[in-house]
């Protein structure tokens, strides 16, 4: 008694529903991913650093809510031109920056992008 077995037959993959697949892939990666612009702010720490020659130095104190420019409340969007306003000695400002432990870093950062509208002043962010 002979036994027949059947072959089982391959069909054909549809590469329809694959291509859907990769489709949702790409339309969820691209609209899950940041399209964000990265900016740089150049920093420089207190301590030994270069010789800074004669500059006129300035103390802002930056808080969570609060601003002052040697001692003296300050508004953030004017901060540039207060500064403009001071005295310049020699090589123009040097600006201490101390931030509270209240301060976040985005207000830092845009006190930092304020400050570069000043020529020649070079902004010192305190430990």
């Amino acid at each position: 008694m002979a036994l027949k077995l059947h072959s089982a037959r391959r069909g054909r993959l549809s590469m329809t529903s694959l291509i859907d697949v990769i489709f949702l892939l790409l339309l969820f990666f691209m609209l899950t991913s940041t399209f964000s612009k990265f900016g740089e702010i150049e920093l420089m720490a207190a301590g030994r650093g270069p010789d800074r020659g004669e500059r006129q130095m300035l103390f802002v104190k930056l808080g969570e809510d609060s601003l002052t420019l040697n001692a003296q409340p300050a508004d953030l969007s004017r901060i540039a031109d207060l500064i403009r306003l001071q005295p310049q000695a020699g090589d123009g400002h040097l600006v201490l920056i101390s931030p509270s432990e209240g301060a976040s870093s985005q207000r830092l950062v845009d006190l930092l992008t304020q400050l570069r509208q000043v020529a020649d002043l070079q902004a010192v962010v305190l430990g």
